[in-house]
């Protein structure tokens, strides 16, 4: 046998502090004790002759070695996982660990109907939802599945739809537009000041219009740089400037009065969000029931 073989409690305990960058929340996560768990990882790195983890008395990170690791493993012990959920079908209900990856607009979604009823319908289930905004490798990242507008899918993904049609507006507050005027292309946002919005990745976000198949993105000049849309939304209301937010964000201030939408022929429905996971992979129970509920709260949408 070879002596450097590491155990799969040594892989699974590895991977879990990875994902927790905490040996304290590991060790909580696999019920022992963070002493034992870093003499654990001590143990693996001698076997390997390679360090695996930068320590610090604040923080601990992979190194280079312990990342390529972690990438290499993630898919492997999901499988593992899958395989081992699918033959428990056979006996229980679905149990353990469901990790979702979603964005806020998505996960405010289905807080309003699918989790309630999920959670309520398989108790044995923990629901672990992950809210981020930037998009995020699902396999190599440990999720079971993640949530994102359609458009951003990727192609080797199974997909579920759910929801309605996605929408972004511009929007600004009345006296606002009194005083500055309304834009009646997107061309007239380079006269206006606009609330700008900062993507995860720390890119700014060029507003995108489309209209009879014209498509432009434009990067708007504005006085202040958010990268929350419900904040866009708050500076909006107090007059800052026009933002660029969905719908569903700003839908409560717009019925209100607090927001009036402009240039709305240009920003058409898309495409809402979706629920996706790997095609090449036994679908766990936990995950198989989740998409059940998606599609039943979907079609009760639909008859009402």
């Amino acid at each position: 046998m070879n002596s450097k073989r590491a155990t799969l409690t040594e892989l699974t305990a590895f991977t879990t502090i990875v994902r927790h960058a905490s040996f304290r929340a590991a060790a909580d996560e696999l019920a022992m004790s963070p002493s034992t768990l870093s003499h654990m990882m001590r143990g693996l790195e001698e076997r390997l002759a390679v360090r695996l983890f930068n320590r610090t008395t604040r923080s601990v990170a992979p190194t280079q070695a312990g990342t390529r690791l972690f990438r290499s493993l993630m898919p492997i012990l999901s499988e593992l996982d899958a395989a081992l959920a699918d033959v428990d079908t056979f006996s229980s209900r679905p149990s353990g660990n469901l990790r979702i990856n979603a964005s806020e607009s998505a996960t405010q979604m289905m807080m309003q109907e699918i989790v309630p009823t999920f959670v309520e319908r398989y108790p044995d289930v923990h629901l672990d939802l992950v809210t981020e905004g930037k998009l995020v490798d699902i396999v190599a990242d440990g999720f079971d599945a993640g949530v994102r507008l359609a458009e951003a899918v990727p192609q080797d993904m199974i997909a579920v739809p759910f929801g309605t049609e996605g929408q972004f507006l511009v929007v600004a507050s009345p006296a606002y537009l009194e005083t500055f005027g309304v834009p009646r292309t997107p061309d007239d946002l380079h006269n206006h000041r606009c609330v700008r919005f900062r993507l995860p990745s720390g890119k700014m976000y060029r507003w995108e219009f489309e209209r009879h198949e014209h498509s432009l993105k434009i990067d708007v000049p504005g006085p202040v740089t958010i990268d929350h849309m419900g904040l866009m939304v708050r500076a909006a209301i107090q007059g800052v400037g026009i933002a660029y937010v969905s719908a569903d964000i700003a839908r409560e201030a717009l019925a209100k009065g607090e927001l009036v939408a402009v240039l709305t022929d240009w920003t058409p429905p898309f495409a809402g969000q979706c629920l996706y996971y790997p095609s090449h992979r036994l679908v766990p129970p936990g995950l198989r029931a989740f998409v059940d509920i998606i599609k039943e709260v979907q079609r009760r949408s639909r008859h009402a």
